[in-house]
């Protein structure tokens, strides 16, 4: 009996190491659902962080979980002439999942897809080396991925090639001057548009997939009825996908998988929404 008291203790300690090592991996512990992807926010109430004095970008803002865990940090990257306001809604929508996002500014807004990738790696140094303490206490600095926007989409597919570490990569509508990717070995999703006049899929999106390795974890969209400006305003197909992507390659949770090649895909994925839709699964 004098033992019991010990015995106690040890158990509300292993109780607490558990709970702990839970909110270091994964806050989101309610399983996902179709509605819980469609909807414009997650779970999660999120606040913002403006990026002072950036090294190699041009600013932004971090937006981050309120709640106490270590969460993966994805850069996002916006278009040609275009600011981050222009993917803010995704950044923010991401981080409600789970996620330390940050939206950038490029150093001018003509900057080309190689400049983009570049910045978009400057942009996780930030994080990871420069934010605020709030921000710092929330990251898991193995856990990284990039995103980005026409010419950002074709960065973020530059940055998938030369930064092997990173955990995943999409690509939205990307334009880029080069259709070859064969040496990606970072999980990548990118979305195009039927509609896009400015980086057609035949030229762009298409082919960028296509020369992805068949070893490489992969998977297209073709929105029906997008443009090249579809990733610009709420759009809940890139915004499920999006999360799906992220939730599925950085965090690693495998419950993602149906959301990406499994049964609720099959349920979500018409033709009412995408044209065509590829991929390389099983996850």
């Amino acid at each position: 009996m004098k033992n019991a008291p010990i015995r106690s203790a040890l158990r509300t300690a292993l109780v607490a190491s558990l709970v702990a090592t839970a909110v270091s991996g994964f806050a989101q512990t309610t399983a996902p659902t179709s509605a819980s992807l469609n909807a414009t926010a997650g779970p999660l109430s999120v606040s913002t962080a403006s990026v002072l004095l950036p090294r190699g970008f041009g600013g932004g803002t971090i937006y981050y979980p309120t709640t106490q865990a270590r969460y993966g940090v994805i850069a996002i990257s916006p278009g040609f002439t275009a600011t981050e306001t222009s993917i803010a809604w995704l950044g923010r929508r991401i981080a409600t999942h789970g996620f330390v996002v940050i939206t950038l500014n490029t150093l001018t807004t003509l900057d080309q897809p190689a400049s983009r990738a570049n910045q978009l790696m400057a942009a996780l140094s930030h994080v990871v080396n420069s934010s605020t303490s709030a921000v710092k206490a929330r990251i898991d600095t193995t856990r990284l991925a990039v995103a980005g926007h026409s010419m950002g989409g074709g960065g973020a597919l530059i940055a998938a090639r030369d930064n092997p570490t990173l955990k995943a990569s999409y690509p939205l509508t990307p334009w880029n001057s080069s259709t070859s990717f064969s040496t990606v070995r970072v999980p990548t999703m990118i979305i195009g548009a039927d509609g896009d006049t400015i980086a057609p899929v035949a030229a762009h999106a298409r082919p960028f997939y296509a020369s992805l390795p068949g070893a490489t974890t992969k998977a297209y969209g073709e929105l029906n009825g997008g443009t090249h400006f579809s990733p610009n305003s709420t759009n809940t197909p890139i915004g499920r996908y999006g999360v799906a992507w992220m939730k599925r390659f950085v965090d690693g949770d495998t419950r993602y998988s149906t959301f990406l090649c499994g049964t609720e895909h099959t349920r979500y994925a018409t033709a009412l929404v995408f044209d065509r839709y590829n991929q390389n699964c099983p996850y």
